[in-house]
């Protein structure tokens, strides 16, 4: 089996903070994008409010809140690379995903509602449930 090679490309302020609106007004932002857009990466990782800023479509609104409770996934294409979005309680809206080039790939923890991994599913994509309290 092959070891993942894993690149940390990441910018935060000095106070640790990973703040959009902020980091996107440092001098070198420029530079952040073009690395990253050179680096030609198969996948990608944002944390959910990276992500709500900009890739989700709003916010989930649940009618039930039955949770899901255990471990489980479902993988919903093959592809080279995924853009792996970490929303540990499921509360991102997505759009259709049909034919990209980087799938979703939502990681959230066994406490996400079964209604948002349903959701997941009728948008046809891929998700791993997993981890007890986060």
């Amino acid at each position: 089996m092959k070891k993942p090679y894993i690149i940390c490309h990441m910018m935060t302020s000095v106070d640790g903070r990973i703040d959009c609106a902020m980091t996107e007004q440092l001098p070198g932002v420029e530079d952040y994008y073009r690395t990253l857009d050179e680096l030609d990466v198969f996948t990608t990782v944002s944390g959910r409010v990276t992500a709500e800023l900009e890739m989700a479509e709003g916010i989930f609104k649940e009618k039930e809140f039955e949770e899901y409770g255990k471990t489980g996934y479902s993988k919903k294409c093959d592809a080279r690379g995924y853009e792996i979005i970490l929303d540990t309680k499921g509360k991102l809206l997505w759009h259709q995903v049909e034919n990209m080039d980087k799938p979703y790939l939502i990681v959230t923890s066994e406490k996400v509602t079964r209604e948002y991994l349903a959701y997941l599913d009728q948008q046809n994509i891929s998700w791993i449930a997993c981890g007890k309290k986060k």
